[in-house]
């Protein structure tokens, strides 16, 4: 199962990366609260794009933030230098045991046990 960073949500949008959506059609995905917040609250959405994305976030799962992926993702924050954003999705993917999906690999290759997929590069598995 993969948890989908809000990058890949908004690519999807684009015309050039469409086939994302059949991507994320095709694996079973989910999208932690974080990604709905990052997506929906983005100040410059046009008319089209905030249609997409309540349309987006109203048909797949919305993962809460836990007790337990807010001290996670203090632990992480604790590690190394990184955005509240990106320590709640990466520790809503590690509690979950889900497969992280998104283009800034770099963003999260350092953290132990925490599964990465590109799936804008055809690089579909990292440890």
């Amino acid at each position: 199962m993969l948890l989908l960073d809000t990058n890949i949500v908004i690519y999807a949008y684009q015309a050039e990366f469409s086939y994302l959506l059949d991507y994320i059609e095709n694996n079973e995905s989910v999208v932690s609260r974080v990604s709905y917040i990052e997506g929906l609250g983005y100040h410059k959405l046009s008319a089209n794009e905030l249609l997409f994305l309540e349309k987006f976030f109203a048909e797949i799962e919305i993962l809460p933030i836990t007790e337990n992926i807010a001290i996670k993702a203090m632990q992480l924050r604790q590690q190394h230098k990184m955005s509240l954003g990106d320590s709640l999705i990466a520790a809503t993917a590690l509690i979950h045991d889900l497969t992280l999906a998104t283009r800034n690999i770099d963003d999260f290759d350092w953290i132990d046990g925490l599964k990465l997929v590109n799936p804008m590069d055809g690089n579909f598995e990292h440890d």
